[in-house]
């Protein structure tokens, strides 16, 4: 039976950028299981699955407003440096935990000159289509 919304899946899946440049995969571990439409996956990746069946092999590029979203400017956090600590000597791609009213948040520094850093606080993966290879190996 094809799979529907609702439906329990396990698919083995490989994951690249636009440039072939391979992000994930699921191969050498167990396959990814999720429920169809309930947004344990993103969006992209519960619609490519639907209408499918064990066994079928495929594959599909979401593109990034149906993966992670666009890049928002709005996430992009200007710090002076006077704020930044000592402790930190703030580079280009950084990772960084900062706590936030809503709890701690992880960004990535995406510039730095002398007088303040930009946070960047979107998903690393904002902006950028997705590929996926895939094979539904289990439905429920």
């Amino acid at each position: 039976m094809p799979i529907k919304t609702g439906d329990t899946v396990s698919v083995h899946y490989v994951g690249t950028f636009n440039d072939g440049t391979e992000f994930d995969r699921s191969r050498e571990g167990s396959p990814l299981k999720f429920k169809v439409g309930s947004g344990m996956v993103i969006p992209g990746f519960d619609k490519a699955v639907i209408g499918h069946e064990i066994g079928d092999k495929f594959s599909v590029n979401i593109p990034a407003a149906e993966a992670y979203g666009e890049k928002q400017e709005t996430l992009l956090f200007p710090v002076p440096m006077e704020q930044v600590p000592p402790t930190i000597k703030p580079e280009v791609g950084m990772r960084l935990h900062v706590g936030t009213d809503q709890g701690e948040l992880e960004v990535v520094i995406c510039e730095v000159t002398d007088t303040h850093i930009v946070l960047d606080a979107n998903h690393p993966m904002a902006g950028k289509d997705l590929n996926f290879a895939l094979e539904v190996v289990a439905v429920n």
